[in-house]
């Protein structure tokens, strides 16, 4: 039996933690990797837009990355020591 797990809100979720200047775009990159997993819908063109607004179209295509990797979880990745 397979798991899935469901992100309610996308849009709404991404757009709340992009406007919380605590939350850094590794934070986002986890929220929209389950967002892209989601069966829900999600307004692509506003929440690339506001993480353009508040970075910049590099910040978006790492975060894009990050997210389609699973990097952003840490997979691939070596524990600093």
């Amino acid at each position: 039996m397979s798991e899935r797990v469901e992100l309610a809100c996308c849009t709404q979720t991404l757009l709340r933690e992009i406007a919380d200047r605590s939350l850094r775009r590794k934070d986002i990159a986890m929220t929209y990797a389950l967002a892209l997993r989601s069966s829900e819908p999600t307004d692509w063109k506003a929440v690339n837009a506001a993480i353009v607004a508040r970075w910049s179209m590099a910040a978006l295509v790492w975060i894009r990355k990050q997210a389609r990797s699973g990097r952003c979880f840490g997979a691939g990745q070596r524990e600093a020591v």
